[in-house]
């Protein structure tokens, strides 16, 4: 049996790691980020790397802050960057793709979080 790609047995394995690097220079748009909410924007780019680690389908649903990005892997709802709400978020678990996902953040965005991850892990 081969190991996989990544070192995360679970998304909350992942989430533990990713959320001591989300940073101002990775959340979308750049600079609307906090340290008291680092989840904050960053939602587009964490579903981006929850597929690559688990696959599964990226979604989206409208808030009052825009358009709000998640995942589903084997059935169950994975929302890594939930805790930037204030309040509950009204998933209508509409089928985004990569490029959609991407086309709200930024390759060097993405790039920039994955080499942090990968320097914590």
């Amino acid at each position: 049996m081969s190991s996989p790609a990544h070192p995360f047995a679970t998304p909350l394995d992942l989430y533990r790691a990713i959320a001591r690097v989300w940073s101002a220079d990775t959340s979308s748009p750049t600079g609307a980020w906090s340290p008291s909410n680092p989840a904050q924007n960053h939602c587009s780019i964490t579903s981006l790397v929850v597929q690559d680690c688990f696959g599964g389908d990226i979604l989206s649903t409208k808030t009052s802050g825009g358009t709000h990005f998640y995942n589903v892997i084997h059935g169950v709802k994975w929302d890594l960057t939930a805790s930037q709400f204030a309040e509950p978020i009204p998933y209508d678990d509409t089928p985004s793709t990569r490029e959609a996902t991407l086309a709200d953040t930024s390759s060097e965005k993405y790039r920039l979080l994955k080499e942090r991850l990968a320097a914590v892990v």
